[in-house]
């Protein structure tokens, strides 16, 4: 008999806790028919009666509380698209940006290669002037 008492006063206790921390996680917008206040007291001075009371009458309609987030899909959320977007428009304006700086490299490479090539014409007139009309070159003075 007295084991069963003592089982009885665990499980009484245990639905306490269960129910006040329940009580403590719900909105007090969303708690029916008696403020938060008052479900606490119930709760707490009328243990069995105070548990089964808040689950029929005091507990919010919704089983989610208003801290446990709803897990959705990514792509019903918004956030989630928005950010996907953004990311989206990064990556493609960086690889408009890479292609632009390799355009610019090889523009600049063929630029430095054509005044490469019209350097030596130049010096080989400069020196044509400097010949005589035989084909030989004149001594510098």
């Amino acid at each position: 008999m007295v084991r069963f008492i003592i089982f009885a006063a665990l499980i009484s206790v245990a639905l306490m806790i269960y129910t006040v921390i329940e009580c403590a996680r719900s909105e007090a917008h969303q708690v029916r028919s008696l403020p938060k206040a008052a479900w606490f007291a119930v709760i707490v001075f009328l243990p069995l009666i105070g548990a089964a009371l808040w689950f029929t009458l005091g507990r919010p309609l919704s089983a989610e509380t208003s801290t446990a987030q709803t897990s959705r899909a990514p792509d019903d959320d918004e956030d989630f698209l928005r950010q996907l977007e953004v990311w989206r428009r990064q990556q493609q304006r960086d690889a408009e940006l890479t292609a632009r700086e390799e355009e610019l490299k090889r523009r600049e490479a063929d630029q430095q290669k054509n005044q490469s090539t019209e350097r030596p014409s130049k010096e080989t007139k400069d020196h044509k002037n400097k010949s005589d009309g035989n084909g030989t070159a004149a001594p510098e003075s």
